[in-house]
């Protein structure tokens, strides 16, 4: 198991204070992949269910071989045959540059190959920043995050994408798309817009008609997406958000996560995550008002008029919206509860037309067998 990110409950609670009321079900939609990929029409760069790659170019210590043994051309050539149209792949500065900007030529090699196997096997790639040495989701650099105060972190990033934009910009636009930066933790949207603004402006200059993906601020939150300024002539978009709720049962037991992992009681999709709170006895009483606050009435229709929004958003834009990170951690959960998660998770995608990149491909969230065979997620999630 690797490690995942503690994504904070907080980033979501806009949209999880709702996550209550009366479940349908229809599991008779069409196709996934086809009915989203024929809503982006705005632009070449167009994708409907994915997964991420992660845990090889970012947050990993394996090096050398290790490192390229660990994700090869057979599992992108088994991502395509499992029907995923694309992956998204995180890559880390630290990975990628020493402290003085200079090339680590091996992690280029290996995120070129994983560009090329994609485009062999027609999945289309997001290369995602996903940490630098200035920001990281979780705080968890050597270094207090500085990218939104210090002017000398910013120009950094601003280097980063202009060195890496040199080498994939000989990819077409229909095959290749930027991810500024993942889950940025600006203290205002504001700040954040700022940074967006300069990076949109940058890669225009040379690629006026590459793909970007702008994350919303707090954790890529759903209640912030409405918060991005993009300009109004800017159609080469796509905004994404990352959905992690409720997080007592998408996190439950995870190691990691200081909201959930001290919880070891049953719990419960869909419905009232806690039906026995009796269980509260046992815990202090700082733990009991952290679970009062998570036990909620978790059904996924209440989150339709979230889900309406974030498209509706999406559209008076004129660009396509992507949930870039939703799973559940697999190894403490009653294995009917999360299935029945993710067959509501699918379903709200396909009925309103929103793709999504799984966390992830065989990593903490995996979508594979440790063999390599895929479990019983692809068929959900693609509605096969």
């Amino acid at each position: 198991m690797f490690p995942k990110k503690a994504l904070l409950a907080l980033g979501i609670a806009s949209v999880l204070a709702a996550y209550g009321g009366t479940q349908t079900s229809n599991q008779n939609e069409s196709n996934s992949c086809d009915s989203l990929l024929a809503t982006a029409e705005q632009h070449g760069f167009r994708i409907g269910t994915g997964v991420n790659v992660s845990h090889w170019l970012s947050q990993s210590s394996l090096r050398g071989k290790e490192r390229e043994e660990l994700i090869t051309k057979k599992d992108f050539d088994s991502i395509a045959a499992m029907g995923f149209d694309h992956v998204r792949i995180p890559i880390d500065e630290e990975q990628m540059y020493d402290n003085d900007m200079r090339r680590n030529e091996d992690a280029f090699v290996l995120l070129n190959n994983a560009i090329n196997w994609s485009i062999e096997n027609k999945l289309r790639v997001i290369v995602d920043l996903h940490i630098v040495r200035s920001h990281h989701f979780n705080h968890e650099n050597e270094k207090p995050n500085s990218l939104f105060e210090d002017r000398t972190a910013q120009e950094r990033i601003f280097s980063i994408w202009a060195d890496l934009q040199k080498d994939l910009k000989k990819y077409s636009t229909d095959s290749v798309a930027y991810e500024f930066l993942n889950e940025p933790t600006a203290p205002t949207c504001a700040q954040w817009n700022e940074l967006v603004s300069e990076f949109i402006q940058n890669i225009r200059k040379e690629e006026p008609n590459r793909c970007l993906v702008i994350g919303s601020n707090r954790w890529n939150a759903p209640g912030t997406i409405d918060s991005l300024s993009i300009p109004q002539a800017e159609k080469n978009v796509i905004l994404s958000f990352h959905f992690y709720g409720p997080i007592l049962v998408t996190h439950y037991r995870a190691p990691w996560h200081p909201l959930t992992k001290f919880f070891t009681d049953k719990i419960d999709y869909p419905g009232w995550i806690i039906k026995d709170t009796s269980c509260y006895e046992k815990y202090t009483e700082e733990q009991r008002q952290r679970l009062r606050g998570l036990n909620i009435n978790a059904v996924a229709d209440s989150l339709v008029p979230h889900f309406n929004h974030l498209k509706e958003f999406a559209d008076s834009l004129g660009v396509q919206i992507n949930c870039g990170e939703f799973g559940v951690y697999p190894y403490h959960i009653d294995e009917e509860a999360r299935l029945r998660w993710y067959r509501d998770m699918a379903r709200l995608f396909r009925e309103h037309k929103i793709s999504n990149t799984h966390w992830c491909y065989k990593g903490d969230f995996p979508v594979v067998k440790e063999d390599g065979s895929a479990n019983e997620l692809p068929a959900i999630l693609l509605n096969r």
